[in-house]
């Protein structure tokens, strides 16, 4: 199964269905910018695009999937209110809007798309993301996904609204019985730390007997793209990502060649979190801050074969 949000998690699911058929997805519902964050105030529904990006890179590797998938991701350009809405999230929302249970929803898009696998929300309530950041001028308190994701500032804590969410029950059962766990790429603390904030679900992550692998991101030392914890290094990542969660193992952390600047500093971090660094090639061009999907799909596919002979 695979844990994420946004374009790293359809990156990462778009490898898995290269190695397996049996994907879950569980994807952050949080998102409150662009087109998703315009049906949510409009509706009191999930944020669709994050799931809608899960379903479409799922879709059937047929004529049938891929036309699906082209219309899932289509946005209407108009004057209009209609402008910048995906496809997916108009159908989305049509479903969930007519009081059909979320779930419920996704699994009937998923059997139109023939959906590779299945995509479930993180929790059972659409969620804000909060953030404390210290900055030169002092202490500040951003509130909202979207503007989270470009503060400025270092992260001094982060939270979900409401705090204790209910966990998606499908998604805590799917964790148990899972024989793998992914989790990342994507934004930090948008599309990542946000599943362990949900205290069911990272107990589940906890104790399941899953082998679990933390794919790092590609633009670590990034100055200039303005992406959240730009300029921090990988073992900051994973330094937050032990704070929040101190008694979850990570068995693997992949991660690119070129964004290992403290090889000593960043294995010493993932011995802390219970694994090991796995360095590769995997970005998609010098210069991209994407995975490429069929190296990601190789090393990943790697792991799991090593570990089923180890």
């Amino acid at each position: 199964m695979a844990l994420g949000g946004g374009h790293g998690l359809a990156a990462t699911l778009s490898a898995l269905r290269s190695i397996t058929s049996q994907i879950t997805a569980v994807v952050t519902v949080a998102d409150n910018g662009g087109s998703s964050g315009r049906l949510r105030q409009e509706f009191e529904i999930f944020p669709p695009g994050d799931l809608r990006m899960a379903l479409a890179a799922l879709c059937a590797d047929d004529e049938w999937g891929r036309t699906w998938a082209d219309i899932m991701q289509r946005r209407f350009v108009s004057d209009g209110p209609l402008n910048g809405h995906a496809m997916g999230n108009l159908l989305l929302a049509s479903l969930w809007s007519d009081c059909e249970d979320p779930v419920e929803g996704l699994d009937r898009v998923g059997s139109l798309l023939k959906v590779v696998g299945r995509v479930l929300p993180m929790a059972e309530v659409p969620l804000d993301i909060e953030g404390s950041f210290i900055t030169s001028t002092g202490r500040i308190l951003i509130r909202g996904q979207k503007e989270v994701a470009i503060a400025k500032g270092r992260i001094e804590s982060l939270r979900v609204i409401p705090e204790n969410p209910p966990a998606c029950a499908q998604a805590l059962v799917a964790i148990r019985t899972a024989d793998w766990i992914t989790m990342g790429p994507g934004s930090w603390f948008s599309s990542v730390m946000p599943h362990l904030l949900v205290p069911m679900q990272l107990d589940a992550l906890v104790r399941t007997n899953a082998e679990k692998i933390l794919i790092l991101n590609l633009d670590a030392y990034s100055n200039s793209s303005g992406e959240e914890f730009a300029g921090s290094t990988p073992e900051a990542h994973l330094e937050l990502f032990h704070a929040y969660a101190p008694e979850l193992r990570i068995d693997y952390f992949l991660v690119d060649n070129s964004v290992i600047r403290n090889e000593k500093a960043l294995s010493s971090m993932a011995r802390k979190l219970g694994g090991r660094v796995v360095p590769v090639d995997i970005r998609k061009a010098p210069g991209s801050i994407h995975h490429d999907v069929t190296r990601l799909a190789l090393h990943l596919g790697h792991i799991m074969r090593q570990s089923l002979v180890g």
